[in-house]
């Protein structure tokens, strides 16, 4: 016999730090006198693992030394050694080959019942497969025996080309799955080895092993529930010989419970590999996969509970998984997970929990599984803190959830995370947990204990950090000795506000002195001393800045102008008419036109002010045009304001009274005067055929005022009939015309 072997092709291995050779054998048979008689040929590969491969690894040592120990790789070939090689130590891992590498078939231990003394062979397979035709222990051996070499994925090509082998073992587990489990989970492993690789997964559908699969875990599922049900009616038994019975009972019951428990790890992982096909994972949905995945949750076993979690995971990120999940209420047997010492079951959990995390109704689960305190907890572990903190800022975001921070160590265990990042950047799921958690006013106490606002306001000053002064604005909302705090650092604040400083950076400044209402605070003062008044007037300008930076401005002048002497600074300066021309630039915005009505109201309390308004500006003209906007909030300013200046100045008082009376009785008015018309009687028209109620003089007459109940006239006459309809809705609301000509069109926000 006569071997040849022809030249070979280089690859690299898809998963592991390898090469593939694909090389060509020749066969010949020689007769007597030398000549050839058989001859063929075959297709081999063989894989060359490089364990020492590392990043620090010289590749061109490597590939000498690979090809001097392989002969099938000629030395020409040493360049293109080289180069794979240097491929697969730049080639990173991704988390699926990691995922896979968790769960490779290496990775399973024997479990008694299926330990064999012999090594399999490759060439004795037919044997193996004849064992399966014998009785249950020996297709136990027979099954064994091919598993053996299923585990070295180099057989697996061979093994695909049998397919009389991989018929008889699908149909024995299809058949004979409920008379042995060790039967089962040895031939379930087999075809899991298979379905750790792609280019294998149409064998394994194709002999429906995955619906297998699925039967098997319900079955054992319902087994398991039988047991529970048997182990608990012995329990409390006071008769001795059933109390001796039951312990026997339990023993058998554990050892049961670990042969269960591989099978169904086997299966999942199987089923976990398949799932890579979406279309192959709704078939197992349909199949109530996650309410079994749950169901398992209560096991104790950790290898069997990451395969669990894991599938959960990958399954997750579908809506109607996710919906599944909250149904069967996973997160509650999720929580008891966290802590735990097995490291990547705690982590995958983390995950799939940061997963559920994006659903309220979850999050709600999770407050309520008591999640908080062990996320927080957790925090002190550097391998899953970023997962832990990206949780709680998701419960965070949630109102509802943030005051049950205070109770826990996670601020000051955050806080010391942000100090010490020194002058170096801060994660952003750091800060921006911070943030979240700065708009409680518990959670906000906690963080200003001892020096932490001194702290935060050095770090965001010295770096100029946006991110720490909106923690710091969060901060500064709320009333109570948290805002007295603040006192100390109101001069390092507005010496913020100028041109120079960046714009998001100097929002944020601004924000934070516009929420200071503090009584002791001198405001004309801080005015003065940093010449806030010329920057404030500039910026109110349209188009002068961003319109964040503009309507903080506006806030802030609110704020100020509670003080009398900061008012009057402010309206000596010409700023009311800036407020003006920037509320007809921004009629369309609602915020803007609250904000600024806002100033208004405060200014019309101080008489220097007042006076400006009323009597040099058309600012009451606007307020009237806005008191019936379809905005909430801006009617209730206006009508605030309103109802100073009516009482300070009688001809605006009977201006506005006179509005209220078209806005209240226009309908009224338009309806009697048109059915007057159509009928031609002449009472409400006088010689000229001019309406009286087209008549401005008609609205100057007393009688014709409710009292503010709308119910008694001004000479104590009861009010029409119609008013009554008008009260309860039966007459819908009218426009009104504008008298001043400022026509606005305000939408709510």
């Amino acid at each position: 016999m006569k071997r040849k072997d022809e030249s070979c092709t280089l690859d690299v291995h898809p998963t592991e730090k390898a090469l593939v050779v694909h090389y060509e054998v020749e066969a010949t048979i020689l007769g007597e006198l030398g000549e050839a008689m058989i001859g063929e040929r075959k297709e081999c590969q063989k894989i060359i693992r490089l364990k020492s491969l590392n990043a620090h690894t010289d590749t061109s040592s490597l590939a000498r030394k690979v090809v001097e120990e392989c002969r099938l790789i000629h030395p020409s070939k040493l360049r293109e050694v080289e180069q794979l090689l240097f491929y697969l130590q730049k080639r990173k891992d991704s988390n699926d080959n990691q995922e896979k590498k968790r769960i490779s078939p290496r990775d399973f231990t024997p479990y008694a019942g299926v330990e064999l003394d012999e090594e399999a062979s490759i060439n004795r397979i037919d044997e193996y497969v004849e064992l399966l035709y014998e009785d249950v222990q020996e297709k136990i051996r027979g099954a064994t025996l091919i598993f053996q070499l299923a585990r070295n994925p180099d057989n697996l090509e061979e093994l695909i080309q049998n397919e009389a082998a991989l018929g008889a073992l699908a149909r024995v587990l299809r058949e004979d799955w409920k008379q042995s489990v060790d039967l089962a989970t040895t031939i379930t492993y087999i075809f899991f080895c298979f379905s750790s690789f792609s280019q294998f997964h149409g064998l394994v559908t194709h002999f429906k092993i995955g619906a297998l699969c699925m039967n098997i875990i319900e079955h054992e599922l319902k087994r398991y529930d039988l047991w529970q049900d048997e182990l608990g009616e012995d329990k409390f038994s006071d008769n001795q010989n059933l109390k001796k019975e039951h312990e026997k009972s339990l023993r058998k019951y554990q050892s049961l419970l670990i042969k269960q428990e591989q099978l169904l790890r086997v299966a999942l992982c199987l089923l976990l590999n398949l799932a890579e096909d979406t279309r192959t994972e709704l078939k197992m949905r349909n199949k109530n996969i996650v309410h079994m995945l749950v169901k398992i949750l209560d096991r104790e076993d950790e290898e069997l509970l990451l395969v669990v979690v894991s599938f959960l995971k990958k399954l997750s990120i579908f809506l109607e998984n996710k919906n599944d999940m909250a149904e069967t209420l996973a997160v509650e047997k999720l929580a008891r997970l966290l802590p735990c010492e097995h490291e990547e079951l705690q982590s995958t959990t983390l995950r799939l929990l940061l997963n559920l995390s994006f659903d309220t109704s979850l999050r709600s689960q999770m407050v309520q599984a008591a999640l908080v305190p062990k996320l927080s907890s957790l925090l002190a572990d550097e391998a899953q803190r970023q997962l832990s903190m990206c949780i709680l800022y998701h419960i965070s975001m949630d109102d509802r959830f943030k005051s049950m921070f205070a109770d826990t160590d996670c601020i000051p265990q955050l806080m010391r995370m942000v100090f010490d990042c020194g002058e170096e950047k801060m994660d952003v799921e750091l800060i921006s947990l911070c943030i979240n958690l700065a708009a409680n006013k518990s959670d906000a106490q906690v963080i200003c204990e001892g020096n932490g606002l001194k702290m935060l306001m050095k770090r965001a000053l010295k770096l100029k950090d946006v991110l720490v002064m909106k923690m710091i604005r969060n901060l500064s909302q709320h009333n109570g000795p948290t805002k007295s705090l603040f006192l100390d650092h109101v001069g390092d604040l507005a010496a913020q506000i100028t041109e120079d400083e960046a714009e998001e950076f100097v929002i944020e400044c601004l924000g934070t002195l516009a929420n200071l209402t503090i009584p002791d605070l001198d405001w004309a003062l801080v005015l003065k001393e940093y010449k806030l008044v010329p920057y404030l007037k500039d910026r109110l300008k349209p188009g002068s800045a961003e319109d964040d930076l503009i309507l903080e401005v506006v806030i802030m002048i609110g704020t100020v102008s509670v003080d009398d002497s900061c008012a009057a600074m402010l309206a000596k300066s010409g700023i009311i008419p800036a407020l003006i021309e920037l509320l007809n630039a921004q009629q369309e915005d609602d915020e803007f036109v609250c904000q600024i009505v806002y100033v208004f109201y405060q200014m019309v309390f101080h008489k220097a002010t007042r006076d400006v308004i009323v009597k040099e500006t058309q600012a009451p003209a606007y307020l009237i045009d806005l008191m019936h906007d379809n905005n909430a909030e801006i009617r209730k300013v206006c009508n605030n304001t309103l109802d100073i200046i009516a009482e300070y100045d009688e001809e605006w008082g009977k201006k506005i009274q006179t509005e209220k009376f078209r806005w209240y009785n226009g309908q009224w008015l338009e309806m009697v005067e048109n059915r007057q018309m159509d009928e031609g009687e002449p009472f409400l028209f006088g010689e000229d055929a001019e309406s009286f109620i087209g008549n401005g003089e008609i609205l100057e007459r007393p009688d014709l005022f409710y009292s503010p109940d709308g119910i008694i006239s001004a000479d104590g006459a009861l009010s029409p009939d119609f008013y009554t309809d008008f009260q309860s809705g039966e007459l819908g609301q009218t426009g009104f015309m504008n008298r001043y000509g400022f026509g606005f069109n305000i939408s709510d926000a």
